[in-house]
């Protein structure tokens, strides 16, 4: 097998020496520092935010930009390099407009934006860097960022090719490509750790970026889920991602962002609910994490679309016995004359009680026109290419959890008893805790997307989909229930209520919680860490996300804009570069063009959370591991080709 291994490897490498100049060139990436990892997780939806943190590099370009530029330059020359380098095409408008765009100046810039990339591609092979430059700017920008040795007057000759690059105008389309160049070099690897959808009015944005991004990965946060439920044609999720989308007034993004549909809904909606108490549905949150008027069409197809929720979702607990959601079938429980529900034995008197849909003899089954709307609703979500495409993506870059370079990334939580042990979980009629339970989930969660339509497994998969969005063992939800019947309907605070796994106390102080964590999930190195995101931390009361005596990272600070009066503060990201790893707490965004006119950034402080003893290369790392396999390999063929065995 070995033999025959080797003989297929030779069809890449043909010749000894083809394999030895790839043992050199293998071994010379070994010995370059490590790249920079680059953590977001919860954006929700905030395309403007997300995209300048990810041309900022978390604050990593200016800090780049000052150790090249050091004191040599002011504080608003840095500033505005740095504009020039997240938003280079619009920034060069602004400055023309202002008629600062001299000869010296382009000069100047120039010279500085080519020391810029020389420190940020320092970490890379030439070949690399040369692949990252577009084809009809390689030779020149080659040139700028490579040392001449032979040249003695080396400031003469690349003042001469930053002149002629000047005087036949292409200075303009050298500083755009340049600082493109910068804002991917200056991130190796980035990871999402959950919830790009929801709240936010730009998730479609986000993805085509991440579709377009060089090195990506993720891990899905309950609200990705439930729209792959919704791209699967599961009507559960379908229902519960219309929700959302009105409840904070984002339905463009379904209709205008993925062309789906929904006129049938609010021809529905207007014609059953014309006469019915809306009031409930009358407020809409929007990104800016304000509350306004939603119009009378979308309250109404607001309320019509959660009606239809709350029957789907108890047909899919009926006949999920192990999903043990019974408590959360309400419908039945209701006293429609009265106006009452009956919750655990204890009677609430409700906000409204005008359901024309609801049959109480059968409340959870769907009206005739309920079900030609589910209908048209499935074909809709099934046949939108956009959210295809974004869904499969999700798939092929997702997981429910990951370990990289020894650090374990999840969006929720690990299920945990009172005692701080692994809790156990009977779903899919398996008994399953920690990495075992994750692992079933993902299989289950892949089956709804993959599996013929139809089939048992793709309707079990898109029921663990809706489960792991809001069940009460779903380790990306990590709440007892969700309380969205409670909220609208019951003005009992208590019956809001949502109880949150014991794993949240666990980790603010237990390092032996996170240590077995780490474990079980075979996340163990020197510097290992939790990477978490889901519940936001609320700096303003004194909390900190770094937790469990600096085993457990706690990212999600409200990225959304609906989060941040809660949190004080508008998210963090996480890097961990070859030197260490750092906290980065941002400043809420405002918006890109004050970004670009007032070359403003979002940063407002930098939380080291741990430097390596050593610097780090890629030798150690998952990458480097595999390329030390290959370096086997290879060498192997070489002494193979030498002795013969293979010609």
């Amino acid at each position: 097998m070995k033999e025959k291994y080797l003989r297929i490897l030779a069809k890449q490498y043909p010749t000894p020496e083809e394999a030895a100049t790839e043992i050199i060139n293998l071994e010379s990436i070994l010995s370059l520092p490590k790249g920079t990892e680059h953590f977001l997780t919860d954006v929700h939806g905030e395309y403007e935010q997300f995209e300048h943190v990810l041309r900022n590099g978390s604050g990593t370009v200016r800090r780049k930009i000052n150790m090249v530029l050091g004191d040599r330059k002011s504080s608003d020359y840095k500033r505005r390099l740095a504009t020039l380098i997240y938003y280079p095409k619009e920034k060069l408008e602004l400055i023309k407009a202002e008629g600062i765009n001299t000869d010296e100046w382009y000069h100047e810039t120039l010279k500085d934006m080519v020391d810029v990339l020389k420190c940020v591609s320092s970490k890379y092979t030439r070949s690399k860097v040369r692949k990252a430059i577009p084809d009809k700017y390689r030779y020149v920008i080659e040139e700028l960022i490579t040392e001449k040795q032979e040249i003695i007057d080396k400031e003469k000759y690349y003042k001469s090719i930053i002149d002629t690059i000047i005087n036949v105008q292409e200075a303009d389309n050298i500083i755009i490509t340049m600082a493109y160049i910068v804002q991917d070099m200056v991130i190796d690897h980035l990871h999402i750790v959950g919830d790009i959808y929801d709240r936010g009015p730009g998730p479609q944005k986000i993805m085509d970026t991440l579709l377009n991004y060089h090195s990506v990965d993720l891990v899905w946060g309950n609200h990705d889920v439930v729209w792959m439920g919704a791209a699967a044609g599961h009507p559960t999720c379908i229902a519960n991602v219309i929700r959302m989308s009105a409840r904070y007034g984002n339905l463009s993004v379904i209709e205008e962002g993925y062309g789906i549909n929904l006129l049938p809904l609010a021809t529905f909606a207007m014609e059953t609910y014309k006469d019915t108490d809306c009031s409930r549905f009358k407020l809409k949150e929007t990104s800016s994490g304000e509350f306004v008027h939603a119009s009378e069409i979308e309250s109404k197809m607001y309320k019509a679309i959660t009606i239809i929720q709350f029957k789907l979702e108890g047909e899919a607990i009926k006949r999920n016995p192990d999903f043990e959601m019974d408590d959360q079938l309400l419908l039945d429980k209701i006293d429609y004359e009265k106006g009452e529900v009956n919750i655990k034995g204890k009677i609430y008197p409700l906000r409204e009680c005008d359901f024309p849909t609801i049959n109480p003899e059968d409340p959870y089954r769907l009206s005739d026109e309920e079900e030609l709307i589910v209908k048209h609703l499935v074909r809709a979500f099934m046949h939108s290419e956009k959210l295809k495409k974004h869904v499969k993506f999700l798939y092929k870059k997702g997981a429910m959890f990951r370990v990289y370079n020894g650090n374990l990334l999840y969006h929720g939580c690990v299920l945990l008893n009172e005692d701080g042990s692994f809790a156990h979980s009977g779903i899919c009629g398996k008994d399953t805790y920690g990495k075992a339970l994750y692992e079933l989930l993902e299989d289950y969660a892949r089956k709804a997307y993959f599996s013929p339509i139809g089939s048992a497994d793709r309707i079990k998969g898109g029921d663990i989909l809706w489960y792991l969005w809001c069940g009460p063992k779903s380790p990306l939800y990590g709440r007892n229930k969700m309380t969205t019947f409670e909220r609208l309907f019951i003005e009992d605070k208590e019956t809001h209520k949502e109880i949150k796994d014991p794993y949240y106390s666990y980790i603010e102080e237990s390092p032996e919680v996170a240590d077995a964590i780490l474990k079980e999930f075979e996340a163990t190195g020197k510097y290992s860490k939790i990477i978490n995101g889901h519940v936001p931390v609320e700096i303003k009361n004194g909390q900190t996300p770094i937790k469990a005596d600096g085993k457990v990272l706690m990212i999600d600070g409200g990225f959304s804009k609906a989060y941040h009066d809660k949190t004080g503060m508008a998210g963090y990201t996480l890097a961990i570069d070859s030197h260490g790893m750092w906290l980065v707490q941002h400043e809420k965004f405002e918006s890109k063009v004050k970004a670009i006119a007032g070359e403003t950034d979002i940063i407002s402080d930098t939380l080291k959370v741990e430097d390596f003893d050593e610097r780090m290369y890629v030798r150690d790392t998952d990458n480097g591991k595999r390329i030390m396999e290959e370096v086997a390999d290879l060498t192997e063929l070489l002494e193979a080709y030498r002795d013969g065995v293979i010609n």
